[in-house]
């Protein structure tokens, strides 16, 4: 796929940004108010078990989900995805009983997971290799744009702790997707994939050096993304002491990064800069960053705001630079590889809350943050063996 993208493909792929904008709005209203409305279902202690339940079947689910594309399609797998997500939203907004809710998250858990894979496949589908860059920074600054106006508007409509009017709201915003879909992708036409052998696959990864190294990387990011949302939340309302309605301030202003760095960013990945150098110090910032909360004591609006803000700059440089860096080394029919690499956030998932039981077994709640910093400078190692794909 070395050609300039064709008129065709640019009004699917706004389609494409317009979707994965809704969808991540959807995705997003309830995502930091998670963790605490499970604690008030199973108490904060299961927390963590149950976040690792959802990954488990993440993993499980990425393992099936090649030989279901190459039989129904990912037109058709997408849609019921879609479905599903906005069922599951309105279960947890409107379901009392424990299970009935516990199902419900771990299938919205699930289903929105797979639908980032299914996006990748669309996305990947109407790219060329030259504008790599450009596409998957766009795309995800339209993901991040709704991520940045999803806290505030979230802890606004939480108020005291009533967390069923999130997903009432999210489920609602969730419906034009499938709409959309239905309008405009029907006539997708899946590309020739490739025999799906998560073995083979894992052995390709494994050999290959750049792609390895890509692969921690992604790891990590998806270890510090998994931290940050399920902890700390919990940490700012429960030992900080913000209310929710501040904590959703705190976190769109946390998410700006996102938005103003990634199409920047990728497009320097694609013209003058190679992507080692970035990730090198992309993962310096989010190290330093992250490490530096423990130290912050008091309810400082503008201090959080600035201490959070720093480690998603770091993070968002390396969320685009890791995409970017992945699909120039892989087309859209290697799904074994694209793959194992969405499968490194449920991995991440399950990791992230059992090292963090250990933590808490052993250390205060602010220790698990001085970990995270470590694990982010380790990653420098493996940025820093990478060969740019210029």
């Amino acid at each position: 796929m070395d050609t300039l993208i064709s008129k065709p493909a640019r009004s699917v792929l706004f389609v494409l940004y317009t979707i994965g904008f809704i969808f991540a709005f959807s995705s997003a209203l309830p995502a930091y108010v998670g963790s605490s409305f499970l604690s008030s279902v199973t108490g904060e202690g299961l927390i963590s078990a149950v976040y690792i339940f959802c990954a488990v079947v993440t993993v499980f689910a990425f393992i099936f989900t090649p030989k279901i594309l190459k039989r129904y399609g990912n037109y058709k797998i997408t849609l019921i995805l879609l479905t599903a997500s906005t069922l599951s939203l309105f279960g947890l907004a409107f379901l009392h009983n424990p299970y009935f809710v516990l199902f419900c998250f771990v299938l919205g858990y699930v289903s929105g997971t797979i639908v980032g894979f299914c996006f990748d496949i669309f996305i990947e589908h109407n790219s060329s290799d030259k504008k790599t860059g450009e596409i998957r920074s766009i795309y995800l600054t339209c993901l991040n744009l709704a991520w940045l106006v999803s806290p505030w508007l979230s802890g606004i409509i939480v108020g005291q702790d009533h967390f069923w009017r999130v997903y009432f709201v999210a489920g609602l915003i969730m419906i034009p997707t499938i709409y959309i879909m239905f309008s405009n992708l029907k006539g997708f036409i899946d590309p020739e994939y490739q025999e799906i052998k998560i073995i083979d696959a894992t052995q390709n990864v494994v050999k290959n050096k750049n792609i390895r190294g890509i692969f921690v990387l992604n790891f990590l990011l998806q270890f510090f993304f998994a931290i940050m949302v399920i902890y700390v939340p919990i940490y700012l309302n429960k030992y900080i002491g913000f209310d929710w309605k501040t904590i959703g301030i705190v976190f769109s202003a946390m998410l700006v990064p996102f938005v103003l760095i990634q199409v920047p960013a990728g497009e320097l990945a694609d013209r003058k800069y190679g992507e080692k150098e970035m990730l090198t110090i992309s993962f310096i910032i989010m190290a330093i960053s992250v490490a530096l909360i423990p130290l912050i004591d008091g309810t400082s609006f503008v201090i959080w705001s600035l201490l959070l803000f720093m480690t998603r700059v770091g993070a968002a440089i390396a969320q685009v630079m890791c995409d970017v860096y992945l699909f120039k080394s892989v087309g859209e029919t290697n799904l074994g590889v694209i793959n194992l690499y969405r499968a490194m956030g449920p991995f991440a998932s399950i990791f992230a809350p059992l090292i963090a039981i250990v933590v808490f077994l052993y250390f205060p709640f602010e220790y698990l943050f001085y970990l995270l910093g470590f694990l982010m400078l380790c990653g420098i190692n493996f940025s820093l063996s990478l060969v740019d794909t210029k």
